[in-house]
């Protein structure tokens, strides 16, 4: 489940990180660039663009923390589809972007989308994050690909003989993990280009469909399992 789940985010993931860059010239899930450029343009003295860049950062943590909240109030209440709902959220808040994308003034377009995607991004990344236990983060290539490293040294160290055969099964499991998200990230950026020059703003609406689906699926699946549990 963790695999599917976490190829399907990060394809979208890297779709909508990739085509905000290609549209407006900033990433929304790249928390390491942003960061690193609010401190470029701090020490320039670019105080506008720092704190844009601030605003970005900061925007996705709220989208986290707000998803926390949600999944912490779900849990205390034993919803069972509480992940699924933080996914239809996020579709839901998606399909407000994309109105007021095609609402406002074209001059205002570009902040209101970086700024709301960003805070989506964090959304579902914290979403990810509980459900995998940490094992997966869709939007954070950086550390999938320091544990595809790490996995890659230890499956060899394996190979060699100086690590415990034991642990080769778990480090292959994570290895594929890591590898297919970070693959699905990349894929999901070409087609996020392709798709914006093709749909622009609309872009918006069908990756909205897509999570729609996923979330309506697994809520009936949840709720289905609920009642065979209560029919035994």
């Amino acid at each position: 489940m963790d695999r599917r789940l976490a190829c399907i985010l990060a394809a979208i993931a890297g779709a909508l990180n990739t085509a905000a860059f290609h549209a407006v010239g900033f990433f929304s899930a790249n928390m390491t660039g942003n960061v690193s450029s609010l401190s470029d343009h701090a020490a320039s003295g670019e105080w506008w663009l720092s704190a844009f860049y601030l605003s970005i950062v900061l925007a996705f943590v709220f989208g986290a923390g707000v998803s926390t909240l949600l999944i912490n109030a779900g849990r205390r209440r034993n919803i069972r589809s509480i992940y699924a709902i933080g996914i239809l959220a996020e579709a839901i808040l998606m399909v407000v972007l994309g109105v007021f994308e095609l609402l406002m003034p074209t001059m205002e377009r570009g902040s209101i989308l970086i700024l709301g995607l960003s805070f989506l991004m964090g959304i579902q990344n914290a979403v990810v994050t509980r459900i995998s236990d940490a094992r997966v983060r869709t939007t954070h290539v950086s550390g999938m690909s320091t544990d595809i490293g790490i996995e890659l040294s230890m499956l060899f160290d394996i190979a060699r003989g100086r690590e415990p055969q034991d642990d080769a099964t778990s480090y292959q499991s994570k290895l594929r993990l890591h590898a297919q998200t970070v693959l699905s990230f990349l894929a999901g950026g070409v087609a996020g280009v392709v798709a914006y020059q093709v749909m622009g703003t609309r872009m918006l609406f069908v990756t909205a469909a897509l999570l729609f689906l996923m979330a309506g699926n697994a809520i009936v699946r949840s709720r289905m399992r609920l009642d065979q549990l209560q029919a035994n």
